[in-house]
């Protein structure tokens, strides 16, 4: 305490203060000086006493900045007495309890981000190693034109999968990190699911599939156009790939004063029951998905839609087909 350069000038001020007044007092009364020095004395006892329990409070403080900073956030330096010391000791509590949630949005970041990293390199290797065995084929000047052609189309299909499955993962990475920023405008959606089928006409028309639109033009909703629409081409997509040939894929739409609702219906193989629950996680592949499935469209429309204050619910019978319903609240603040 008494290394701090403004304590001793406060007390060689008070100090001084003190003896001339007493000096000053004791040229009139002897008496009076005595109790003011007595009175100076106290005064100066209580400061050094006070100024004592201030400066162990903010020891108390710094040893508890200390612990913060290795990491103790759980500790608690909250009281509930008024004054200013207590102010600051909930301040400190707030802006530590802040620090505290950073680091774990960090840990969480590093997490995902890690997650990422692995499923990436994870799908990658596959395709990789499939072309790498057939370049070496390839190489044989030996080789049959027609297996050179078989060979050379196939690498090609991997590459395009390739290409897929990156595009894909950045968009989802990027919607996990919460960098993805979704506007929210009036979309009209019978445009955004003619926009959403017309990739996937030619696919439905080599299967022989009838692609039925129905609901009024003028169903709207709050959201963002272009990646609620990449929602629905995998949607649509998975319906495709799960409807044999001949099949129905239907959506319709409509809307209430508390939502706008969309249905992607099929009449294909559908969903054993056991598998519901599971179908939005990423890279879950089911018993009846196809070869080259992935398993990350539908996860990839769960996190758009419900990154969008939406809900997505799916129901389905084995060999009758499958429904998806999105659900698109309304804002209150835009009323």
């Amino acid at each position: 305490m008494f290394r701090n350069q403004e304590w001793r000038l406060y007390m060689v001020g008070l100090v001084g203060i003190a003896l001339c007044t007493v000096i000053a007092i004791s040229f009139l009364s002897f008496l009076g000086a005595t109790i003011v020095a007595v009175a100076m004395i106290l005064i100066i006892g209580i400061s050094i006493g006070f100024t004592r329990f201030r400066y162990k409070e903010f020891e108390k403080l710094s040893s508890y900045l200390r612990q913060i900073s290795s990491g103790a956030f759980s500790l608690d330096v909250r009281d509930n007495q008024e004054g200013e010391l207590s102010i600051l000791k909930n301040e400190i509590y707030k802006v530590t309890q802040m620090l505290s949630e950073q680091s774990s949005r960090l840990t969480n970041d590093k997490t995902k981000l890690t997650e990422a990293l692995s499923d990436i390199s994870h799908q990658l290797k596959t395709p990789l190693t499939s072309m790498t065995v057939m370049a070496d084929l390839l190489a044989n000047p030996k080789l049959p034109s027609e297996k050179r052609e078989e060979f050379t189309q196939s690498i090609v299909m991997q590459l395009e999968r390739i290409d897929w499955l990156v595009s894909s993962l950045l968009k989802l990475s990027k919607i996990d990190a919460g960098t993805v920023d979704f506007k929210r405008d009036q979309v009209h959606v019978v445009e955004m699911v003619k926009a959403a089928g017309a990739p996937l006409l030619i696919p439905m028309e080599l299967k022989n599939q009838t692609f039925l639109i129905d609901g009024k033009s003028d169903v709207v909703f709050q959201g963002d156009f272009h990646w609620t629409k990449e929602a629905l081409i995998n949607l649509i997509k998975n319906a495709t790939e799960h409807t044999d040939e001949g099949g129905v894929i239907s959506i319709s739409f409509s809307q209430n004063v508390i939502y706008t609702e969309i249905k992607i219906q099929d009449n294909g193989s559908g969903i054993n029951k056991n598998e519901l629950p599971h179908i939005f996680k990423r890279f879950f592949k089911g018993e009846r998905s196809g070869a080259n499935s992935i398993g990350i469209g539908l996860a990839m429309a769960h996190r758009i839609v419900t990154s969008q204050n939406g809900a997505i619910e799916v129901k389905s019978r084995l060999n009758e087909g499958t429904t998806f319903t999105l659900k698109f609240y309304r804002d209150n603040r835009s009323k």
